[in-house]
């Protein structure tokens, strides 16, 4: 997916404001790029990723890169960690067996009115890039159970691996 689609896709989720936010699972940084992009001017995200060389590539003003690996607890930098507007798990949550668990441990940096906006895949069994698929019939009991509101789904289109790949956001 290229920057153009990442921003079609996530246009809807994602307020016109400036604020600061994560994106978990940044990899090379294609929806950094495009939420820094969409949030505007005076934004930071945490760019946060295990791959190193990936984040060394991550520059420009309003990044911060993280290097965590996201099946352990890690921080997000500052004394104290700062309140986050909003979390973006972009293609990230279908690596994990439990993704509660890692909801669990993010949803605690979400400020009072903070949203998490997540893209998944929709419609497509296990395969060894999405091992543990969360289609959007099961996002609902997901975050709920981290104390977030039932999610609006903000976007879908058919996704070129099969199936869809949606957008949904939820809020505290």
């Amino acid at each position: 997916m290229d920057e153009r689609d990442a921003a079609s896709l996530m246009a809807r989720a994602i307020p016109k404001t400036a604020g600061v936010w994560a994106d978990v699972g940044a990899g090379a940084g294609t929806f950094t790029r495009v939420l820094l992009q969409l949030l505007g001017a005076g934004s930071r995200v945490y760019a946060i990723d295990r791959d190193r060389r990936a984040l060394s590539r991550l520059t420009g003003d309003g990044v911060i890169p993280v290097i965590a690996d996201l099946a352990q607890p890690f921080e997000i930098p500052g004394d104290p960690a700062p309140q986050l507007d909003g979390i973006l798990c972009a293609n990230i949550l279908h690596y994990f067996r439990d993704p509660a668990e890692l909801l669990r441990r993010l949803v605690v940096w979400l400020g009072p009115q903070g949203r998490m906006v997540i893209v998944e895949y929709d419609g497509r069994g296990p395969n060894r890039w999405v091992p543990y698929p969360v289609p959007r019939s099961r996002l609902p009991n997901l975050v709920r159970s981290v104390g977030l509101k039932p999610p609006a789904i903000t976007a879908e289109r058919s996704s070129a691996y099969g199936g869809m790949i949606y957008v949904a956001v939820a809020e505290r």
